[in-house]
């Protein structure tokens, strides 16, 4: 694949640097934003959506924030009831971006681990209330981690395997098939598929009601007018040489001790020129005069 400037991958790398710098997650493009409904289930995977402030930041072919989601959905005659976010951080988005038209809620779960038992049981509980709760609508649960595949597919998977009987394998294919990306973790895969089920006991307890959405309306996500999709300057090498910033000229201050004995040679007895007197204008050769200098730097 060409690696010359401008083409494509290169172009892609620097969008992924720079995409990385201004907070949106490491390898974010890489992943589809949205899977298809698992058959059978209520349940949609996707990657984490974007607050507003950071994904108009992002191309705006690659750009995926929670609005974005619904209209999604929307289009494929599907609509959103509750939103379960498994991501270890609240930088990406908060309550108030959320849609009013959702309710949503958090269980803080680390990534590259095995979930605890404590966050297993957290996620059956909110799903089976919202099932409870939503028997006359079709309304979906979406779930997420950072890329909508590691801790959303294990905790997907742990359910239907718990809860709806499923076998390991199943639940793996279909899960895979239907988010459009397999599980990457071993550690994960290997606890469900040789790893004991863990207990449904208390899943009917609704402990932590999901909280509805603040946002009324859809922001309006401006965009950088200028530079690169993510607003930042154009690399150095693409900058024209006359925008350049010439270096700054700075003067350095001498050491103390040459600065001591400038004091000492104006200001001794015999000096032949006080320093606070300077010298009257010279000629030169030319005919111009010509002023000596006193370094002010030095005096002070």
């Amino acid at each position: 694949m060409s690696t010359l400037p401008g083409s494509p991958s290169q172009r892609l790398c620097v969008t992924r640097r720079r995409c990385l710098r201004i907070g949106v997650p490491d390898r974010w493009l890489d992943y589809c934003p949205v899977g298809q409904r698992i058959t059978g289930t209520r349940f949609i995977a996707f990657k984490v959506p974007l607050k507003p402030s950071l994904n108009c930041r992002v191309p705006e072919s690659d750009s995926f924030g929670l609005w974005d989601l619904l209209d999604h959905l929307k289009n494929q005659n599907q609509e959103l009831g509750l939103i379960i976010d498994l991501t270890f951080t609240t930088r990406y988005y908060s309550l108030a971006d959320v849609p009013q038209s959702c309710s949503y809620i958090k269980i803080l779960t680390e990534g590259r681990q095995v979930p605890s038992d404590g966050a297993i049981l957290s996620f059956k509980r909110v799903v089976r209330c919202f099932l409870r709760e939503n028997r006359d609508n079709d309304k979906l649960i979406g779930v997420h981690c950072t890329h909508g595949l590691n801790r959303t597919g294990y905790l997907v998977c742990r359910y239907l395997v718990d809860v709806d009987g499923l076998d390991a394998a199943a639940a793996l294919e279909l899960f895979n098939t239907c988010r459009g990306h397999r599980i990457e973790r071993q550690n994960y895969l290997n606890d469900l598929q040789g790893g004991a089920k863990r207990s449904n006991a208390g899943i009917d307890v609704c402990v932590e009601r999901p909280l509805q959405g603040g946002a009324a309306t859809r922001l309006t996500e401006l965009r950088p007018l200028q530079g690169d999709p993510a607003g930042d300057d154009p690399p150095e090498e693409t900058q024209p040489a006359d925008e350049k910033r010439p270096p700054r000229n700075r003067r350095r201050r001498k050491p103390r001790h040459q600065r001591q004995a400038a004091q000492k040679t104006c200001d001794g007895p015999g000096s032949p020129q006080s320093c606070l007197h300077p010298a009257p204008p010279t000629c030169d050769l030319t005919g111009s005069t010509r002023t000596p200098q006193t370094n002010h730097e030095d005096s002070k």
